[in-house]
């Protein structure tokens, strides 16, 4: 039935195992990202940054993308939209006499902000309004997260710029995040995203600072695999052991391999790491007592060198 599908030099080689697992996750996005990347053709697709960032973020989660692999977003010029009008003082003016929720906004804004808006600023918010059609309680949504996300990153009292609101406002319009509840959701998935970085980071011994891009890229996989604390500190760890201190890269590979296995909590990965160990390997002849006093010996060592590194720390 295929056949006059599978043109000669033209096959896509996909693994079984890699479509096992996507259609077990029953992602559409995922599966068609997954096919573009294979194909080089991710920019063919027109997608809205969020929606490849979430499609890339279950693929990662999924083990099928390194977690370290930034999201390389190709924009083919001819998909840009078009340039905004540009709005002058007699617009502004025009909608603050004719339109009282465009006038509402302005004074909220500058009460939340703590100035007055200046006549580029009154443009640019009515482009957020009129040209981007953002509700007014979606702009002021978006408004207090950007504060937020100043705050977070030069500390009390900074206030973003109308710059950097319009940049925020224009990723939400390319999202598709239009409607006071979309907005809520959006914001609702990123606390839980940096709720998760943030508990991770001290299982890890990072204390006092926020992660940099790529760290959270591995965060965001980590927390969105579903591991409990223990594993995640046992792998941690684990990788400290191996290579003296954290090497992202390094847990990465030993939380992947964990997740292929459907092993997510300490308890299902002891159990599952004991029972490789007291199994003789094929062909050695060992006996089952000898293969059992071999698995207690390296359990012996493993808790002395944890031991050591506990009190080194």
């Amino acid at each position: 039935m295929a056949q006059g599908f599978l043109f000669p030099g033209g096959i896509l080689s996909l693994p079984r195992e890699a479509a096992q697992r996507m259609i077990k996750a029953q992602n559409g996005d995922a599966v068609l990202y997954y096919l573009a990347l294979l194909a080089g053709e991710e920019a063919a697709l027109s997608w809205p940054r969020e929606r490849l960032e979430a499609a890339h973020q279950a693929l990662v989660s999924l083990s099928l993308l390194d977690a370290a692999k930034p999201l390389e977003v190709k924009v083919d010029a001819k998909l840009e939209p078009d340039a905004p009008p540009e709005y002058g003082q007699e617009d502004v003016n025009l909608a603050l006499r004719e339109r009282g929720d465009f006038s509402s906004l302005v004074g909220e804004l500058e009460r939340r902000l703590g100035k007055l808006l200046a006549p580029v600023d009154l443009q640019t918010l009515l482009q957020l309004y009129d040209y981007l059609a953002l509700p007014p309680e979606v702009i002021l949504l978006l408004v207090s997260y950007s504060m937020e996300q100043m705050q977070k990153k030069y500390g009390e009292g900074r206030k973003p710029t109308m710059s950097q609101i319009k940049r925020e406002a224009y990723r939400w319009h390319r999202a598709g995040i239009d409607t006071l509840e979309a907005a809520e959701a959006h914001l609702l998935c990123l606390a839980r995203r940096s709720e998760s970085a943030a508990r991770i980071l001290p299982l890890l011994d990072i204390i006092g600072r926020s992660p940099v891009e790529a760290e959270r890229r591995y965060l965001e996989a980590w927390g969105d695999m579903g591991f409990d604390d223990d594993a995640l500190r046992l792998a941690y760890e684990k990788t400290v052991l191996k290579k003296q201190s954290l090497s992202w890269p390094y847990m990465n590979s030993i939380l992947r391999s964990w997740h292929q296995k459907g092993l997510h909590t300490k308890a299902e990965i002891v159990e599952k790491e004991q029972g490789a160990w007291k199994r003789p390997a094929a062909g050695t002849g060992a006996s089952a007592p000898e293969t059992q006093e071999y698995a207690r010996r390296d359990l012996d060592r493993l808790d002395r060198l944890l031991g050591e590194l506990k009190e080194g720390s």
